[in-house]
């Protein structure tokens, strides 16, 4: 099947699954996000493929949600890092490990667990709020959709 581009659409969610709408590319930030920076280290952590590997570490450079940088270690190698727009990704990351817990996982099945780095304790569940703060619903909001611009 040919992949369809979604750069162009008016809906943020699809220009969002255009850059890492496939589960390599999302287990890869979620790798970074856990300090992973290395090719290799990517490769061993998620058992995929070397050229697959390096296809969607190329889009996502490209994308703009990691860079290459020199090593940490002063070595000739380079690290993939997180940009602020992949540091972004956090809560989304965040969110599908959240509906995950809740809908994939047996009572008392273990699974590892997302927790405040200072404390330890269980981070909060995450929300959708309104600009007053008060949490939403899905039945309460809506969409609006873009409207052609002038003169189009």
């Amino acid at each position: 099947m040919r992949r369809v581009s979604f750069g162009s659409a008016d809906c943020p969610v699809a220009r969002a699954l255009d850059v890492i709408g496939d589960w390599w590319s999302l287990l890869i930030v979620r790798d970074a996000f856990d300090g992973v920076r290395r090719f290799g280290a990517f490769q061993k952590n998620l058992g995929v493929a070397k050229g697959m590997l390096a296809t969607r570490l190329q889009a996502l450079v490209e994308a703009g949600v990691l860079e290459l940088a020199p090593a940490s270690d002063g070595s000739a190698y380079s690290e993939y890092v997180l940009t602020a727009k992949g540091r972004d990704l956090f809560v989304v990351v965040a969110a599908l490990r959240q509906w995950g817990e809740d809908h994939l996982f047996a009572a008392g099945e273990p699974r590892s667990a997302l927790v405040d780095a200072r404390d330890g304790a269980p981070v909060a569940r995450l929300e959708v709020r309104a600009a007053d703060a008060r949490p939403l619903a899905f039945d309460e909001t809506r969409v609006e959709k873009a409207r052609p611009a002038k003169g189009a």
